[in-house]
């Protein structure tokens, strides 16, 4: 037997990949521990997708350098995005302290590699052929990602994931429906599939079986209530998915990164679709899903971005009238096509425009929630952030966060809670529908 702990950084792909290597730590002998001060064994989980996520990591290698000082034995292993991006060797090179360094589709191969370092013994079984069949250690039993699909092949400019995570596959889609089953009989609820081009998803097992397609099987099987996905990419929705979206275990919420406003920059960063075409696809949904929340992406300093392509983007996004956006400030990434450009927006720049975006998204977020006063929303309670108030949290289907007071504990139920306040991050209200 072993300790392990499992620090992740990035996105919802990278915590899905931390529960099937916990999944696999544990079938290996491995006990999950509290702290990196308590364990054997350490993985860092990272991203590469912004240098901000990257300066996060050494510091974290840092402090385990620090850790290893004083416990010779602890191994540190490093895995994710940075080592599936090192094509050279040059950033294994500076970590010296280092015992794993390992691209995340190598993960089938850690049973062998930790036999080495002598942390299991020899003989010590893994079954798993592949990453699809590692059984996962989800975080909770009402809640799944499901990754359906890996890497990209649409090397935007600005994006490492192709480098770091190879191009795309797709997930069988036999495999895909025989988990979601296998969660739905165990009682989860909520299941988000997972694709950095979700929305491109093509069954290797099944001829012209769309991801549309998918939606409609998965909207069909018993006992699961709620269907997210991300990631999706506008040149990708045709009318098909649209109409899939109105399918009544879809999340009245959808992710639909736009990265800009100009056509220009768009063409720069290897977008395939115009303005234009992301409203008239914005238009669409809305006449399927009126009340549907729109999320989104963006980038501000690209290379060239002048003032007037900045100003269209902050046009697009009151057209498109978002809910929510995740805004990042241009960093380069090394190997991709912007890295080889001049970075031209002035730090500072970057940082007004960001912030003129911010204040934009925070007015229309406030407004926007103000609505759901005197509504009854679907809430799928998550946690408990207030024993002694009995105050729980969780997300509606429009992914907004609800706190309400319960006198019984409903963490992983669905729950109906009728709103009296709207703040800007959060809603609050009620429980005065009981239990779904």
């Amino acid at each position: 037997m072993f300790t392990f702990f499992i620090i992740t950084f990035g996105c919802q792909m990278n915590k899905s990949d931390s529960e099937r290597i916990a999944g696999l730590l544990i079938s290996l002998g491995g006990v999950e521990a509290g702290g990196p001060d308590k364990s054997d064994l350490v993985l860092l989980n990272t991203c590469s997708v912004r240098k901000s996520a990257e300066d996060r990591i050494f510091g974290q290698i840092h402090n385990l350098k620090q850790l290893k000082n004083t416990r010779p034995d602890l191994i540190i292993g490093i895995t994710g995005c940075l080592p599936g991006r090192d094509k050279d060797g040059a950033l294994r090179r500076q970590f010296s302290n280092v015992d794993l360094f390992f691209p995340i589709t190598d993960l089938p191969k850690l049973a062998d590699k930790l036999i080495d370092l002598g942390l299991i013994k020899a003989g010590a079984q893994n079954s798993a052929i592949n990453y699809w069949e590692i059984i996962p250690r989800f975080r909770n039993t009402y809640q799944a990602m499901v990754p359906i699909q890996f890497g990209c092949n649409n090397f935007c400019a600005y994006c490492i994931v192709p480098f770091a995570r190879g191009r795309e596959t797709n997930r069988p889609m036999a495999d895909i429906l025989c988990e979601v089953r296998d969660l739905a009989s165990r009682g989860f609820l909520e299941i988000q599939l997972l694709g950095q081009v979700v929305n491109n998803y093509q069954a290797p097992d099944a001829k012209n079986f769309s991801f549309a397609d998918l939606l409609l099987k998965i909207n069909q099987i018993e006992g699961i209530n709620r269907i997210q996905f991300v990631s999706v990419d506008p040149q990708y929705i045709d009318d098909e998915m649209i109409e899939a979206l109105a399918l009544p275990k879809i999340m009245n919420y959808l992710h639909l990164a736009v990265q800009s406003g100009s056509n220009e920059i768009l063409k720069k960063m290897n977008r395939k679709y115009t303005v234009g075409k992301f409203l008239k696809i914005a238009e669409k949904i809305r006449k399927i899903r009126p009340d549907i929340a729109l999320g989104t992406d963006i980038i501000v300093g690209f290379p060239g971005e002048t003032e007037n392509d900045f100003q269209k983007t902050v046009e697009l996004y009151k057209s498109a009238d978002f809910d929510i956006a995740y805004l990042a400030q241009y960093s380069p990434r090394p190997g991709t096509a912007a890295a080889h450009w001049a970075d031209d927006v002035p730090h500072l720049e970057k940082e007004r425009r960001w912030r003129v975006l911010q204040n934009l998204m925070e007015e229309i977020v406030l407004r926007k929630n103000q609505k759901y006063v005197g509504q009854t929303v679907e809430v799928l309670v998550e946690r408990c952030v207030d024993a002694n108030k009995n105050i729980y949290v969780g997300n509606s289907r429009e992914y907004k966060l609800v706190e309400f007071e319960s006198g019984v504990d409903v963490i992983g139920k669905i729950v109906k809670v009728r709103i009296n306040k709207a703040e800007m991050w959060r809603l609050t209200g009620i429980n005065d529908c009981g239990i779904k």
